[in-house]
Order: C-alpha cells, then structure tokens, then sequence
C-alpha cells in the first residue's frame, strides 16, 4: 500500500453471516429458503494476496457469487471479466464457472464495494456506507497495490470515499484514469449482461482499459 494512505484497523473481509445490513440478510435468508444448497452469504475477495491490481465490482449477483461464493462466479458478468484477464496475464487455468474450477490469479485480486447480494442488484446508500468499512480494509491490506479498477460508478464512488478522495475532482467515465494517493484508479461500465447486450459496454471496450493497466504495471 501507497504509504500516503492511511492503515485501517478493520477486518478486510466480512463473515460470512455478517448481519450489519438488516435488509441484506433478510434478503439473504428469504433467497436461502428457496436455495439452501447456495452460499448465500458475505462474499471474500478472491485472488493473490500479494497483487498490485485490485479489480472493485458492485456486488454479488444473486445467481453469481451468491450462489457460487466467488466473485463473478455464475454468471455472464464474470465470463468476461476472467477471460479479459486471462487474456492480459493476470488468471491462469480454466474458468468454468465454479469455485473448484482451478482458477487461479496471479497479481490480481477482485472483490465488490459491497460483499452481500442486494435485491434487484441494487444496494442502497446505507449498505453501501456499511460495507466501505471492508473495502477500506481491503485496500489498505494489499501490500504491493499499484492499480485499482472500479467497475461501474457505485464501485467508483465508494473506491474513492473509502481512500479519501472527493468525487468532484475524479468524476466517473468508461476508461478515466485518476491518480490518489500513490494509487492509479481506472474506470470501466460494469461487464453486466444488460450493459453489453445494450452495446453501452462492448468486449473491445473493456479490454481496452485492461490493456492501458497492463501498460502501467507492465
């Protein structure tokens, strides 16, 4: 970590039973119910505990992460996420989906802004706030952070609460670069299914902003 930014004392993952959003767990039990053989819980960053690219989606997906308990694992978000970086060096092995498919990242790790799935896929503000506590935590917890890729603006917006920064000076925009603190904060829509069957987030684009981050770290 940049050492212009602060350590933070906090844990940077939540249990999995976390209960600090009241609205996120009850949703969370109401989806065990129907599905008691899913995770269904707080979502642990997944990669190299060493990595100098930290990749910040918004939250699980209820049949995604969720279900799986790995980051963009299970749906369409993650097959294009991992295949871009597979193709820029940062996974190695065959993603297929599943936390046991031998995925492995090297340099890289990815986590959401926030670690529990929302109904809708929409957190609101205060579970956004809640959960910036383990965001912080997990920023501040990688030693060797250079690059930090925030996917879609709630992502964004919380990365840059959670080190400090003001949202006026480094606004949200597909392919933005900013620096803070020692850190370079790439911007890209989220690989969402409904932004790429929109054509608001295209595969070139995406890979675009990988391929400006493997630039910088080389």
């Amino acid at each position: 970590m940049p050492a212009s930014l602060p350590a933070i004392a906090a844990a940077p993952e939540a249990e999995p039973g976390c209960t600090l959003c009241p609205r996120l767990v009850a949703y969370r039990e109401e989806v065990r119910a129907r599905e008691p053989g899913w995770y269904n819980g707080a979502v642990r960053s997944f990669g190299d505990a060493d990595a100098r690219l930290l990749v910040i989606g918004l939250a699980p997906g209820v049949t995604g992460a969720n279900r799986t308990g790995r980051p963009f694992t299970g749906d369409y978000a993650g097959d294009l996420l991992y295949a871009t970086l597979t193709r820029f060096g940062w996974a190695n092995g065959r993603f297929d989906a599943r936390p046991d498919d031998g995925l492995v990242l090297t340099d890289c790790m990815v986590t959401n802004a926030v670690r529990c799935v929302p109904p809708q896929n929409k957190p609101v503000g205060a579970e956004i706030n809640t959960c910036r506590q383990f965001l912080a935590a997990r920023i501040a917890a990688l030693p060797r952070l250079e690059a930090i890729v925030c996917l879609g603006r709630i992502s964004h917006e919380s990365t840059l609460r959670a080190l400090g920064a003001k949202l006026s000076a480094h606004p949200f925009g597909h392919a933005a670069r900013h620096e803070i603190g020692g850190l370079k904060l790439f911007d890209s829509y989220h690989c969402s299914r409904y932004n790429t069957n929109t054509g608001r987030l295209t595969t070139e684009m995406f890979e675009t902003v990988f391929a400006a981050v493997r630039t910088e770290l080389g």
